[in-house]
Order: C-alpha cells, then sequence, then structure tokens
C-alpha cells in the first residue's frame, strides 16, 4: 500500500478513501466496513443509525445560521466490486486493496480499486467530520449490498429520512450531473447435465480466454469489447464440429454487472485430432484478436495440456449449452432516441459455468424503458428455454425517470457554472444507480448524481483521476453552502 495517497489534497477525502480501503468489504461482506461507519459517527457524536437490512445512516445538525435551509441526504454504497485478475492473490474477505498513486491516477495492483463507491462514501464522511464548511441539514445514506443486489436501497424504509433533497455520489465523470438511469433484470438459467465417463483414446486441455478489459456491463457496454464466454463458446462449438472436442467443465465470468474478462475450459479431443486441434487454436486466436484489435487489444487464447479429467459432459447438454449462449443476445441492444448518445438497453451474458451436474447463466439486462427491459428479458427467457434452461428472473429494479427542471439541477448548474467558469454537462447513465429504487421510496425528493472520474469500474484497471477528487469535493461543498431554504 502507498500511503503517498495520504499526501493527496484535499486530505479529508483521501484520509477517508485510503481507511475504506484497509476494510474488507466486497458485496454482501461487508460487516467490518459497517462496523467501522458506525463507530465513525458515534465517535463524531452524531445520530448513528444501523438499520434492518444493514445500511448506516448518519445525521449531522446544520451549522449556526444554516438551519432553515432544505435537508440534504448524501448517499453512496459501501460495498465493492471483487475483482482480480487470475495470476494476483488475495482474499477479497480478508485483505486490504493495494492502492498506489500512479502519476495522475490512483489505482489497485491486480485488482478493483473500490473507488466505486468508496469515494462517494469517502465524500460523505469528509462532510461529517468537517468543521469549516457551512451547511443546512445534512444525513447520510451509506447503503449496503448496491453492486449485487442493490437490497440495501431496496429495503430502506420511509419515515427513517427526513432531508428533501438526494445527492447521489455514485457517478463517475466530473464536469456532468446525472438526472436518469436505467432500470435493470437478473435472467438466469439452470441446465442440467449428465457426467458422462470418459471416452478412450482422449487428451486433455486446460483452454483459457483472458486478457480482456472487462469493465462495467452498463457503462462500458457499448465500447464494443470481447466477452469471453461468447468468444470461448464460438470456439467449441467449432472445435467440437472438426475435431471432436468434449467438455469437461467451464467457469467464465464471476460477476453479473461486469463483463467477463476470463473464461477457462477443461475439455478433451481424440489423440488423432491434437495437433489439428491445436493449430485451430492458433488459428482462432489469429481471428479473434483481429476482431477485438480496437477495443481489446489484450486478447489472449492459450492451449495448455492436463491430466485426464474424470468425466465429460453429455453430447446433448453440451449442444444445448453451446446454441444457448450463441443464441443469448449480448451487448447494446439500441441507443436510445430521445437522450442523444446514451445506450437505451442492452444485456451482459455475465457468467457460464458447470458445477458437475448442470451449467449456472447469468444475465443482467438493463434499459431506460422498463417495458423494454421486461421484452429482453422475455426474448432471453425464450431462447434459454427452447434449450432445455430452466430460467429465474429476479432482481428487477426500476429506472430514474430524468427530471431536466428540477430546481436542484438549476442550482447546481449555476454553482458549477460559478465555480468553474462552464455549465456541466447533464447525462442520463447506463448503469443501475440506486436513485430510481431510492425515488420510489421518498418520491417527494428532488434528486442528482455526480463524481469524481473514475474509469474502468468493476475491473482491476480501475482507476480515479487525482485532481478530479478535489473539484468533485469543492463542488459538493460549494453545494451545500447554497441549498435553498425552506418555503
Amino acid at each position: 500500500m502507498s500511503k503517498d495517497i495520504l499526501k493527496l489534497k484535499p486530505e479529508s477525502i483521501w484520509k477517508n478513501f485510503y481507511a475504506l480501503t484497509q476494510i474488507p468489504r466486497p458485496s454482501k461482506k461487508e460487516e467490518q466496513v459497517r462496523a467501522y461507519l458506525k463507530k465513525f459517527g458515534e465517535d463524531l457524536k452524531l445520530e448513528t443509525i444501523v438499520d434492518e437490512i444493514g445500511n448506516v445512516i448518519i445525521k449531522k445538525p446544520a451549522t449556526e445560521g444554516m438551519e432553515n435551509r432544505l435537508g440534504v441526504i448524501i448517499q453512496g454504497h459501501m460495498d465493492m466490486v471483487p475483482q482480480k485478475n487470475s495470476d494476483t492473490v488475495h482474499d477479497f474477505e480478508k485483505d486490504p486493496i493495494d492502492a498506489y498513486v500512479d502519476g495522475d491516477w490512483v489505482t489497485a495492483r491486480g485488482t478493483t480499486l473500490g473507488a466505486d463507491n468508496g469515494m462517494g462514501v469517502a465524500a460523505g464522511m469528509a462532510v461529517l467530520e468537517a468543521t469549516d464548511i457551512e451547511h443546512g441539514p445534512v444525513e447520510v445514506l451509506i447503503t449496503m449490498d448496491e453492486e449485487t443486489g442493490m437490497t440495501g436501497a431496496e429495503n430502506l424504509k420511509p419515515g427513517v429520512l427526513d432531508g428533501d433533497i438526494l445527492i447521489n455520489l455514485d457517478s463517475e465523470d466530473e464536469g456532468e450531473l446525472y438526472i436518469g438511469c436505467a432500470g435493470g433484470v437478473d435472467t438466469n438459467g439452470e441446465l442440467p447435465y449428465t457426467a458422462e465417463a470418459m471416452p478412450e483414446g482422449m487428451a486433455a486441455y486446460k483452454i483459457s480466454v483472458k486478457g480482456l478489459k472487462g469493465g462495467h456491463s452498463g457503462l462500458d457496454i457499448h465500447l464494443g469489447r470481447g466477452n469471453a464466454n461468447k468468444i470461448m463458446n464460438v470456439l467449441l462449438m467449432k472445435a467440437g464440429e472438426k475435431y471432436g472436442v468434449r467438455l469437461s467443465e467451464i467457469s467464465g465470468g464471476s460477476l453479473r454487472n461486469a463483463i467477463p474478462r476470463e473464461s477457462f475450459v477443461t475439455a478433451v479431443v481424440p489423440e488423432a485430432n491434437k495437433e489439428n486441434f491445436e493449430a485451430f487454436a492458433k488459428e482462432f486466436e489469429a481471428i479473434a484478436k483481429d476482431e477485438f484489435k480496437e477495443a481489446d487489444a489484450g486478447l489472449e487464447i492459450t492451449l495448455e495440456a492436463t491430466d485426464l479429467p474424470k468425466t465429460v459432459v453429455d453430447e446433448k447438454a453440451q449442444k444445448n449449452l453451446y446454441d444457448v449462449v450463441a443464441g443469448c443476445p449480448n451487448g447494446m441492444i439500441k441507443m436510445s432516441e430521445s437522450v442523444k448518445g446514451i445506450v437505451e438497453t442492452s444485456t451482459n451474458l455475465a457468467i457460464v459455468k458447470s458445477d458437475g451436474e448442470k451449467f449456472e447463466l447469468f444475465t443482467l439486462n438493463r434499459s431506460l424503458d422498463d417495458g423494454d427491459r421486461d421484452k429482453l428479458s422475455n426474448e432471453i427467457k425464450a431462447v434459454f428455454e427452447a434449450s432445455g434452461v430452466k430460467v429465474t428472473v429476479q432482481g428487477a429494479y426500476p429506472g430514474w425517470k430524468p427530471n431536466p427542471d428540477s430546481d436542484i439541477l438549476k442550482e447546481m448548474k449555476e454553482i458549477y457554472n460559478n465555480k468553474y467558469g462552464k455549465i456541466p454537462e447533464v447525462k442520463v447513465i447506463h448503469a443501475g444507480l440506486e436513485c430510481g429504487i431510492l425515488g420510489a421510496i421518498y418520491p417527494k425528493w428532488e434528486m442528482i448524481s455526480f463524481g469524481p472520474t473514475i474509469r474502468n469500474p468493476h475491473s482491476p484497471d480501475e482507476m480515479v483521476k487525482i485532481d478530479t477528487v478535489e473539484m468533485f469535493y469543492d463542488f459538493l461543498v460549494e453545494t451545500l453552502k447554497h441549498i435553498p431554504v425552506k418555503a
């Protein structure tokens, strides 16, 4: 860990971010960070609540003379996406993040950094402990399990929070204000198979698809990056047809909201076809690398001879798997006609894996339009069921409908222009911010989202741009100073 991070400005936010990197906090494993945040609030002698689901709420009274301002809820999420490179040794439930300063950025060695959403949480913490900034009544809401289901937001109770304006700090481009987001739903499947005895005269290989960038399955879905599950499937289908390759086990992708960067397979091929199969794999890699040379230049496909596994998947189930993965939509489905430059609907074939008895497939379907979200989910369901896959549709959450005429948007545009000499861009994000869910629970809230510049979230290449953190925090402080008086 590079403690140079503690020397960065503003010290208050970087100090808190550094502290968060030292606390394991993968989604659904937030016990340690929850306890830390609870103690943080109590040590400041502020009203601190841990609700039934595990969200942390810390309330700070207005500074002198600001008691008549509208109340503000500063909101972020405590969990982070646990992604690492295959050659990185790291236990996200035990080990701190090895973050360091790399030129103009802060990043981590071989893992996700947790700037999503550690930066937002650190900013809320900085406001809570500050003694030199003006603000009305402030409540900091830190939700749990945002990355794998938004269950913290979904289970927030009405009446717990008193404020009027929600400022979400989970966006990733400084100089942009977000006023809407996509909704989403998980469409998952299970395909049973029979583990058959190994045929005679076979040779075994570990097949790897790796080196892809991956990334956020909403923010990065339009960039044309490779999906490791799709690439591996094409290789296996063609190799099965030409050389009699049989599948033994597969593990592709690891998180529903991350574009899969890697896929690993154990497969066998008749001894007589070994050389031809190895030559085919090299040719296939060259073709795939050429296809993704612009969007994903690091792609690698490798074969490694290995010991024979005990079993292979029955041929009918193998074919069904290949058909399902080939037929499953993936990537950007369409761009929005009403919001220029934003993806309206997309899907990510996130995980394809086996467990000895069945294949499991996980997709996350997003759309700015809840009807299109559900239509896409039904299309995937039909593809799955046509090949005997049992489908589960779960975790649906609403989008956040933009309000371009909101008072807080007008106020913040003016504040930003006065401070930085330019009008911030107003955008809608193709990702699942919690605002849609929270706004349904507290329908009278005005809502807005912004943040510092973060690149490659949900991947080990995640990084946050240092100079934008100061701009982001200063803008937050200035906004709190200018929150309107209650009517």
